[in-house]
């Protein structure tokens, strides 16, 4: 949602949106030949790994001559190439400190100083195995030799969180490393030579350079355009009919990354509530799912029905993503009631779901659309400006 109000504020109509892993899939799939390949069937497991300067996720991705489906995705919002560089921030700052002098990160300006000096030789790491970094801190200066390994033994932990949940998607998707048929990597962060060897040795194969990392979403981002523009144009002569008709053919398919349940409590014990998943994580969308309930109180006025986002069955552990109640119930109404429950899940990440009681068919629904935090207000306030804002 905020993606598409970060559109509209530009004055661009957003007709669709891809995920990251999706569209460097889509640009592996274009460049490698795969995509709309003529009498070509089998299917090719991607891996895509995606490690930028804030976040990490990673995505198995099955193509096909005419389909992209997600078979699994999980991430860290959490975990990113600035983690990295803050570890050589610490190393660099217990020198510094050893040798007599403050610690820099105490000074703002110092601070912001060292993490730009850091950055540097982080990246100048990832391609000699030596450097030196120097920098002046009130009023001395200093002067750190930093080696590749020394800086992959103080991160090799971030590196091992991001290996976890690699093959915790290679799990969900029943793929073995040695069954992919290419990594893809994607995001600055994985020029590090560490993320290359340790990929090589979980898949049995050194990552593919087919791809730029800076490049290759937007590239990918650019062929679903193309896609959603050949099925508007239709097919109409020239080179552009056998494109056309090479990207007609072509479909994609998502999965959601995140568990949707509802509340549920014990009939015999109100306060035992646990987190009812209806909707697992990397099920296939768009998807809907109907499930029976029933109610644990006699002649109740209202049915609440509360939604989750998580994967656990501890509700104080998962996100509360909405609710909703079930009012105007017939009276009388007992104890074990049955009570039916839609929860359906779009391509856009929008969340319908509707509650009926099985006695008189009352019934109510809420729709979840992901704000963003931005109101329409705002919204429409943010556009203006963007249309009248002028730099001289």
């Amino acid at each position: 949602r905020a993606t598409r109000n970060a559109g509209r504020i530009a004055g661009i109509d957003v007709v669709d949106i891809i995920n990251e892993p999706t569209a460097a899939a889509l640009t592996y799939a274009w460049t490698s030949g795969v995509l709309g390949q003529v009498g070509s069937s089998e299917p090719h497991q991607i891996l895509v790994y995606d490690l930028g300067g804030g976040t990490f996720d990673v995505t198995l991705v099955e193509i096909t001559a005419t389909h992209l489906r997600v078979r699994a995705t999980d991430g860290d919002t959490m975990l990113g190439g600035m983690d990295w560089t803050d570890r050589l921030t610490g190393v660099v700052a217990e020198e510094i400190i050893e040798a007599g002098g403050v610690d820099p990160r105490d000074d703002p300006e110092m601070s912001f100083r060292l993490t730009q000096a850091c950055e540097t030789a982080k990246r100048t790491l990832s391609e000699r195995m030596v450097t030196t970094l120097r920098l002046s801190c009130a009023g001395r200066d200093y002067s750190v030799d930093l080696t590749r390994s020394r800086f992959e033994r103080a991160t090799a932990d971030l590196l091992q969180r991001t290996r976890d949940t690699t093959e915790l998607v290679l799990a969900q998707a029943d793929v073995q490393g040695a069954e992919l048929d290419e990594i893809v990597l994607i995001g600055g962060s994985t020029a590090m030579p560490g993320v290359r060897m340790m990929l090589e040795e979980l898949g049995g194969q050194p990552p593919s350079d087919r791809l730029d990392p800076q490049l290759a979403v937007a590239q990918g981002a650019a062929i679903h355009a193309a896609i959603l523009e050949s099925r508007e144009e239709g097919v109409d002569g020239g080179t552009g009919q056998a494109l056309r008709r090479r990207l007609q053919e072509i479909g994609t398919s998502n999965v959601n990354s995140h568990s949707l349940g509802v509340e549920v409590t014990d009939r015999d014990d109100t306060k035992s509530r646990w987190n009812h998943i209806m909707i697992p994580r990397n099920t296939p969308v768009p998807c809907q799912v109907t499930q029976r309930f029933v109610t644990n109180t006699d002649n109740p006025k209202a049915i609440y029905i509360r939604l989750l986002q998580g994967e656990v069955r501890d509700v104080d552990s998962c996100v509360a993503i909405g609710d909703f109640r079930v009012v105007d119930l017939p009276p009388g109404l007992a104890a074990g009631t049955p009570i039916e429950v839609q929860y359906g899940y779009d391509r856009s990440g929008h969340i319908k779901v509707a509650a009926r009681e099985l006695v008189g068919n009352t019934e109510a629904s809420v729709e979840i659309h992901w704000s963003g935090g931005v109101d329409d207000a705002t919204l429409s306030v943010l556009t203006r400006l963007a249309a009248e804002y002028d730099v001289d």
